[in-house]
């Protein structure tokens, strides 16, 4: 049997509205585990790593607000993701805010380059997560873990296992993108990432996007890492996030994302992020999150 391990992440500190910390307790309501039970996996809850609450930390540096604390949790989160590689199994990060996705991402790539390859990345936002201190209007850092992924700051989120960066721009792709200011803007060209907004998706249709995604974070890669915000989705199916953005995924064009990773078979690990309970609609967003888990392990398979 595949070995699946869920890892929550209930960390708070990221953004400016509270309320992804009960992200993973919102997964588990809305049954995540038995479900991929249900599909003859082998699934291990592996609780949740210890974050603290704004209220018991300062916030300290402005541009990075709580990142001495973040680091701490994304350590740990490094640590128990690579537990769960040497055993064998594929993770789930369940968030909790999108910063956590750099102890996830850089557990993943250790783990290809004991294999030696370097690893692939599919970020699927509708944000870049590409602001650094020096370019950030909000301090906030669940704007900045794909820029620590990449190498720059900050540097407290970049160097998890001693390797900076995790992933290189070539074998990075951001999907779904929809809402960048003029700087982050500057910022993502000049690091030559792949990038395909939801105005490529209109164009070309998700299944050719997810094509082109999956070729560019496998080739050459021991397999891809996909970073999953639910915010890349409209708020029309998923309601429950901190920074909604009108005019993103539908519901089966999320659901295409996920189906495409499975069949491909080349799927090492897997995050889901962002789902707020407290700004949700009687958990939709946390079961749409299991459902897209689900299409991630191959549910719609034939």
């Amino acid at each position: 049997m595949r070995k699946v391990h869920i890892i929550g992440v209930p960390l708070d500190l990221g953004g400016n509205r509270r309320g992804t910390d009960m992200g993973p307790s919102a997964f588990r309501i809305a049954g995540i585990g038995e479900q991929l039970a249900s599909l003859g996996l082998a699934v291990t809850d592996k609780g949740d790593i210890p974050s603290p609450i704004p209220e018991a930390r300062g916030a300290g540096d402005p541009r990075k607000r709580y990142v001495r604390e973040i680091a701490k949790v994304c350590q740990r989160l490094f640590q128990a993701t690579l537990a769960s590689f040497d055993e064998g199994a594929l993770p789930i990060a369940l968030g909790g805010d999108h910063s956590l996705a750099t102890g996830s991402v850089a557990a993943a790539a250790a783990d290809a380059r004991k294999r030696g390859k370097p690893l692939g990345l599919i970020w699927v936002d509708a944000h870049g997560d590409m602001n650094g201190p020096a370019s950030t209007g909000s301090g906030n850092v669940h704007g900045m873990p794909l820029a620590a992924l990449l190498g720059r700051e900050p540097a407290e989120l970049a160097h998890f296992g001693g390797h900076s960066p995790a992933v290189l721009a070539k074998h990075t792709v951001l999907v779904g993108i929809r809402n960048l200011d003029d700087r982050e803007k500057e910022i993502v060209r000049a690091a030559k990432v792949n990038v395909f907004t939801m105005k490529e998706i209109d164009r070309l249709g998700i299944a050719e996007v997810m094509e082109r995604a999956i070729s560019l974070a496998s080739r050459g890669t021991g397999g891809f890492h996909v970073s999953y915000d639910l915010d890349v989705c409209d708020p029309t199916v998923a309601p429950g996030v901190g920074t909604p953005v009108k005019g993103g995924l539908s519901y089966r064009e999320a659901h295409v994302v996920m189906e495409m990773a499975a069949e491909s078979g080349k799927l090492t690990s897997l995050d889901l992020v962002e789902v707020n309970p407290t700004l949700d609609i009687r958990n939709t967003t946390a079961q749409f999150g299991t459902e897209l888990a689900l299409s991630a392990l191959g549910k719609n398979i034939l």
